[in-house]
């Protein structure tokens, strides 16, 4: 018989949460060994366990400036195992900034999570230690964080930081690095012609999901919890809205499309955009979705096909700084006319959507900025030039809140080109207006 005053001791598979901690901690040590972006690693994970582990990952990379001034407190040394570091910063994560995580799982489930991803090398004594002296020194961590910088309360970059208190001032510059840390909703754009936002609210509120009202947007969005299951939504699989913020029909809204034009969204993937024209069109004239990356393509397609646009929209690979109006050939086989309408929403920086691009802050750099700027320009220059027809229009676009990427691209095109082109209509958004991303985009017309 077994002394029952001993420990017993069995084996038990790990719960999901824990695998979803082990998930994020593969995903932190990937990025902070090679820096990809976290949002193309979640794909592999189970969908019923996806929404977890993208808000552990998320808050993790978003905060980690932060939770590492505040880790040091309990450590002499910084690990150098990065499974320990991934830990260390998933388990910060939970505790400081995820109020949601009861304080003991974690604890105990990350540093589950530790030996799955580690196996016999894992440091759990050394995890578990820093971890619980955590929530035993709330006061002490309270007075760390209030004795750092602006740029290390906030967890971004002292460049940007400093950036943007120049230009926006201190109050607006804090409010910007406020909002980008506080984590994103889940915001619907019903499409044109299927729902309006108060019909997705009715249907959504009735099946039970806890929409409400875009705050800065009610007639034009809804928003659902954050971590909320997309795909089971009622309406998803119908085709009914896109997943997307209210400041991506700025542009859109400035191309000014109607059926039987002939259009190009020059730089497409995930679709988003590519969806909002297609409505606009009603199905009737040509649209051509182009991305410079094949591997993006796939996602496109996936999502046009959900939004029952697969069968008009045209999908191809290109690069937007070098195609020429031959390459698309159009309904009839050849190769077709100029364009009535393109959408060049270049690559940019990202800084107009960092709370929901969490790495994005941790790119931006100036010679960074330089590069990309550079690549704008010439996006701009060829599609203006060599594939947009007399008396059509392009508009220009990106989710950056930087002028190098916005006014300075536009104004220096429209300087090469005086009498040729001119500039009808702009509009840029900076965070926290609307309660909306960051946005900047340009109406700009090819004289007849």
């Amino acid at each position: 018989m077994r002394n029952s005053t001993q420990p017993q001791f069995q084996n038990h598979a790990p719960d999901d949460g824990t695998l979803a901690r082990a998930e994020s901690m593969r995903i932190l040590m990937r990025w902070m060994e090679t820096g990809e972006f976290p949002d193309r690693m979640l794909g592999g994970i189970p969908p019923f366990r996806r929404p977890f582990a993208m808000d552990l990952t998320y808050t993790a990379v978003r905060r980690c400036r932060a939770l590492d001034w505040v880790l040091e407190l309990f450590m002499r040394h910084r690990p150098e195992n990065a499974a320990t570091q991934a830990a260390l910063l998933l388990g910060a994560a939970q505790i400081l900034e995820m109020p949601s995580v009861a304080p003991h799982a974690a604890v105990s489930a990350t540093v589950e999570a530790l030996k799955l991803v580690a196996g016999s090398g894992a440091q759990t004594g050394l995890v578990n230690a820093v971890l619980r002296n955590l929530l035993r020194e709330p006061a002490r961590v309270a007075s760390r964080l209030a004795s750092a910088t602006l740029a290390v309360r906030s967890s971004h970059t002292d460049e940007q930081t400093e950036r943007w208190t120049k230009r926006f001032g201190t109050e607006r510059a804090r409010a910007l690095l406020e909002w980008d840390d506080t984590p994103a909703c889940v915001t619907l754009l019903p499409l044109p012609g299927r729902t309006t936002a108060a019909e997705l609210l009715r249907t959504l509120t009735e099946a039970g999901v806890g929409a409400t009202p875009h705050p800065g947007r009610p007639d034009e969005a809804v928003c659902i919890p954050h971590g909320s299951h997309v795909d089971s939504l009622p309406g998803f699989a119908d085709g009914l809205f896109t997943i997307q913020d209210p400041a991506t029909l700025e542009a859109v809204r400035l191309l000014e499309v109607r059926p039987g034009m002939r259009v190009l969204d020059a730089c497409a993937a995930p679709g988003g955009k590519t969806a909002g024209i297609a409505a606009r069109m009603e199905c009737r004239g040509e649209l051509f979705a182009m991305d410079c990356w094949r591997d993006r393509l796939g996602p496109l397609r996936k999502n046009l096909e959900r939004l029952r646009f697969d069968s008009f929209v045209e999908v191809g690979v290109g690069d937007a700084k070098r195609c020429r109006a031959g390459d698309f050939r159009g309904a009839h086989g050849a190769g077709g006319p100029l364009f009535d309408r393109i959408l060049a929403d270049v690559p940019c920086s990202n800084t107009g959507v960092q709370r929901r691009r969490a790495d994005a802050r941790w790119r931006f750099d100036p010679a960074r900025l330089a590069s990309l700027a550079e690549t704008q320009a010439a996006i701009l220059e060829n599609l203006a030039t060599g594939l947009l027809k007399p008396g059509g229009r392009i508009v220009y676009s990106t989710c950056s809140i930087e002028p190098e990427e916005n006014e300075e691209i536009v104004e220096a095109f429209l300087a090469r080109h005086s009498g040729r082109f001119e500039l009808k209509a702009k509009t840029a958004l900076v965070p926290p207006d609307f309660s909306c991303d960051g946005a900047f985009a340009a109406a700009i017309e090819r004289k007849a």
